[in-house]
């Protein structure tokens, strides 16, 4: 009869009356007949596969509102899964007779129950054949001594599920058996229902309410759509391979399900099988990252638009130059007077990191808008191929294998011990105590699993465990998503980690791991948190919208953080204090409604080549307690300073990473010792600021108000809404030493009384302030300063002073005046007059001041000019343009040493060239 005969959907509801087999043979008819069967799969294939008293939901028991790709494909599994546990099965005695008992077609069933033929499961068990299946028919039964399964055996409860009920403890004594159907409860003398040390055990909708299921190795389980209620769990010790699908564990006293010990080296027949169903799974819906993420997209016009230092403040008194701007009309602050006679400066030691690119775009340092992009985390594909362990482990299957289960209103989930091994895929863990704990060398895989509404931490690592957790949703738990402490090891990559009610991710206690290309957001504490000598890698994340710091390195924490996205954070980026001591490298720090880098009492480490940008506070706030080396980094287009250096109990030191100061203590609680926390990486005395650019921030780019030595090294300090540089408080040295200070909307550098200053090698250009206003103690040797708005130096107050071999060239004012009792010498130093114009002397000393010596001063004035003059007529060519160190930003640390001292060339020397055949006329005098 041919299909187009009738319409379709008559043939449908035709169909709809066929039993299983009959629509088997349907399909076999031809290809038209198998189109329409399959087309069934919406109506007649899902009442089938409901209606199956030994089958679930297949989506089961976390996502029941799900359908299935194919209702019939699901009902196909559930019927292979049937018959799986003869499979492969070893003979007893006569092989050839046990083979044919197991596949001949009338195979002996058995009923029990009242009024049938036997009324008790001991008695039936006393009879049955290998392979025979014993029915049992709706009732209680319940044994008083344990019962042995001495052949393999199938046992079914008939009607639905919870119409038969077992008390009973079994041990299983045979290859193989299968369970479907029924409730286990436990017996009066025992907790443990089944048990089994060496055969392959199968069971499928089974409910174990408030009993336990025990597994030893070499004895295998598969457990499918099973229910363990009432504080029952799996217990699973020294198992090969075990594989338990879309279970429910709920109400747990302890771990739903418990993994101990190494994996026997014996295995039974089930292994190959199993291992090849696991293999053969499909991949779970669910995924970590799949979405789009939920962080907002902040830009330069939302969070820098405004600096919270008003256009109004004042870092000091203002300069002469800077107060003659306010007098004058349509007057450029940046470049007020074009000098005739000016000074080239272009060629200095840190100008390629002004210079356009060979693409004609600008470089960060000189351009006045922040980073448009930031990178992207990798995809776990990406992760897997440049990690061999990590691949490795993704594609092992180990000792018990968890897919699709659901753990809730209990203790805990899954807890690995002593060795233990366990893989967990597409499971759902919610309002449990922990989800995970593994600890004591265990190996824990987790893919794809949800963990959220834990009363404690999420996973918890300890012990020297190990093992790869990606691609997870690990949310809204009580304390951190993931705790590692105690030498635990593991690979944590593509995760979303987010919502926590404290930290994201938690290391301490010497623990340590690789965190990479993770979404970690919107939790109350700390992104990752990192204490008490716990010393991850932290690599390629995303860490933003936290309610606190991004990453938190504190009580002696180390770590490798490099290359990740922090931003959005509600307190610093990234928070070092009370002897943490990170390598920070590479990462991109920007929008965060506080400071970039704050490192405070006792902070130490290296950061190094950081982009730290658009941040509501300072760039990077140090305390001066503190020990950091800041080399390389671009701190720009802050709405505070750059670098601010703070005496101890200044600033923001109330803020902590803890709601509670009591809590810390409780982390500290469970470490073994405290011999390595007060273990440093480097012996440092001095704090270092080296190689960086810090440029376009909102008020001065390197603010120092300190109690303990600095060293400033070859810094790019330029186009700052404030001073470049200002020392307000220094008792102790600050060398600021071959730096570049170039046209800050302020003052070049600023020295308040009482303070000790080395300033020595620097070019200080085109601000619109002094260039170096001093009122302090110390040296100005060896700088060029050209082209500043104000004095080119400006020494006042009782400072005691030396200031040797400048080169000095104002816009306008005098070249070095010396205001007030001032104490010192100046000495050997060259002035330049910049514009005929300007009348005032080059060396101005105040009548009366007896204590400061002053000789071996060159002047150069102009007399007279011609409009021919095409060439300037002075040029700092021996040496050329200070600062004379080359040391672009990012170079690590081994390629470019911190410079203990630095040799500056003595001989100094100004060419007079003319663009006339007549010359230039002026005046040398000594």
């Amino acid at each position: 009869m041919e299909v187009g005969s009738l319409p379709v959907e008559l043939w449908r509801v035709i169909l709809a009356y066929l039993p299983l087999p009959d629509l088997g043979r349907c399909c076999q008819v031809c290809r038209a007949w198998r189109e329409l069967i399959l087309s069934l799969d919406n109506t007649r294939w899902r009442q089938l596969c409901l209606g199956c008293p030994e089958c679930r939901h297949p989506n089961w028991p976390s996502q029941p509102h799900l359908e299935p790709p194919s209702w019939r494909e699901a009902l196909k599994q559930h019927a292979l899964a049937t018959r799986t546990w003869t499979q492969n099965g070893p003979e007893l005695q006569s092989s050839a007779c046990l083979l044919f008992f197991r596949r001949r077609k009338d195979r002996r069933v058995w009923h029990v129950g009242p009024g049938c033929e036997f009324e008790t499961l001991r008695g039936a068990l006393g009879v049955v054949g290998p392979y025979d299946r014993v029915v049992l028919h709706p009732g209680v039964y319940e044994e008083q001594a344990e019962v042995a399964l001495k052949v393999p055996v199938e046992l079914v409860g008939l009607g639905r599920l919870g119409e038969v009920s077992l008390l009973v403890c079994m041990e299983q004594q045979c290859p193989t058996a299968r369970l479907c159907n029924l409730v286990f409860m436990p017996p009066w003398f025992s907790t443990v229902v089944y048990k089994t040390s060496w055969g392959h055990v199968q069971l499928d909708n089974c409910n174990f309410e408030g009993a336990q299921l025990q597994i030893r190795g070499p004895g295998t389980c598969q457990a499918r759509f099973c229910s363990f209620s009432q504080g029952s769990s799996a217990h699973l010790l020294g198992v090969v391979l075990s594989l338990l699908d879309s279970c429910d564990f709920s109400g747990s006293d302890t771990a739903s399900v418990t993994v101990e010990g190494p994996p026997v080296l014996e295995r039974n027949w089930a292994c190959k099988h199993l291992a090849g169903l696991a293999r053969t799974f499909p991949s779970c819906g669910m995924s970590g990252n799949n979405g789009s993420s939920p962080r907002g997209q902040l830009t330069g016009s939302t969070v820098c638009q405004g600096t919270v230092i008003e256009d109004g403040w004042s870092d000091g008194e203002h300069s002469e130059g800077e107060e003659e701007s306010r007098d004058g009309e349509k007057t450029n602050t940046k470049h007020p007077f074009i000098m005739d006679y000016k000074i080239p400066c272009d060629n200095h030691g840190l100008s390629h990191l002004l210079k356009p690119r060979a693409d004609g775009s600008l470089p960060l340092a000189s351009s006045p808008d922040p980073p448009p992009v930031t990178p992207e985390p990798l995809t776990l594909q990406q992760e897997l191929e440049r990690d061999p362990e990590a691949q490795m482990l993704a594609a092992s299957t180990l000792g018990c294998i968890l897919r699709r289960c659901l753990f809730r209103e209990g203790k805990g989930g899954v807890h690995l011990s002593n060795y233990g091994q366990a893989r967990l895929e597409g499971n759902v863990f919610r309002g449990l105590n922990y989800a995970v704990r593994c600890i004591q060398n265990s190996t824990i895989v987790m893919l794809r699993n949800e963990v959220c509404e834990c009363r404690a931490s999420g996973v918890f690592l300890r012990l020297s465990a190990q093992g790869l957790i990606a691609e997870n949703n690990i949310h809204s738990n009580g304390e951190a998503g993931l705790d590692i402490r105690k030498g635990a090891n593991p690979i944590i990559v593509c995760n979303k980690i987010h919502s926590g009610l404290r930290s994201g991710v938690v290391v301490l206690g010497n623990g340590k791991g690789s965190i990479r290309s993770n979404q970690i957001y919107n939790n109350k504490e700390a992104g990752v948190y990192i204490l008490f000598s716990g010393n991850p890698v932290v690599s390629g994340n995303h860490i933003f919208q936290g309610q606190a710091a991004g990453i938190a390195i504190n009580e002696n924490g180390r770590g490798m953080i490099t290359e990740n996205v922090i931003k959005e954070n509600q307190w610093g980026g990234v928070d070092i204090r009370r002897g943490g001591d990170p390598i920070l490298r590479n990462n991109y720090i920007c929008y965060g409604f506080s400071d970039g880098v704050v490192v405070g009492e006792r902070g130490r480490g290296l950061i190094e080549g950081n982009h730290v940008y658009c941040n509501k506070g300072c760039g990077v706030w140090v305390m001066s307690s503190s020990l950091p080396q800041l080399l390389g980094n671009y701190i720009t287009h802050n709405c505070m300073y750059g670098l601010a250096v703070f005496l101890e109990g200044e600033g923001r030191e109330g803020q902590e990473n803890l709601n509670e100061e009591g809590e810390l203590f409780a982390w500290e609680s469970d470490l073994d010792s405290e011999d390595e926390r007060h273990s440093a990486r480097r012996s440092i005395s001095v704090a270092l600021v080296e190689s960086n650019c810090m440029s376009y921030n909102g008020a001065v780019g390197l603010y120092v108000k300190s109690s303990e030595p600095l060293n400033v090294f070859a810094n790019l300090v330029n186009s700052n809404r404030g001073t470049g540089i200002a020392v307000l408080q220094s008792s102790q040295l600050t060398r600021l030493v071959t730096n570049c200070i170039l046209e800050n909307v302020r003052g070049g550098v600023t020295v308040e009384k009482d303070c000790r200053v080395e300033l020595r090698g620097n070019g200080i250009y085109e601000n619109s302030g002094h260039g170096v206003g001093f009122s302090g103690n110390g040296q100005i040797v060896e700088n060029d300063v050209v082209g500043n708005r104000g004095y080119g130096i400006q020494v006042s107050g009782n400072a005691d002073i030396k200031v040797l071999r400048n080169r000095v060239q104002p816009a306008q004012g005098c070249g070095i005046a010396v205001l007030g009792p001032v104490k010192g010498v100046v000495h050997d130093n060259l002035l330049f007059q910049g514009h005929p114009g300007n009348k005032k002397t080059l060396l101005h000393m105040d009548p009366g001041n007896d204590s400061c010596v002053k000789k071996k001063n060159l002047y150069f004035y102009v007399f007279a000019f011609r409009s021919c003059t095409s060439a300037p007529p002075w040029v700092l060519e021996n040496p050329p343009p200070r600062p004379l160190a080359s040391s672009p930003s990012g170079l690590s640390s081994s390629r470019y040493p911190s410079r203990l001292g630095i040799s500056m060339t003595t001989r100094i020397s100004a060419t007079v060239e003319s663009g006339c055949h007549s010359g230039s006329m002026f005046c040398s005098i000594l």
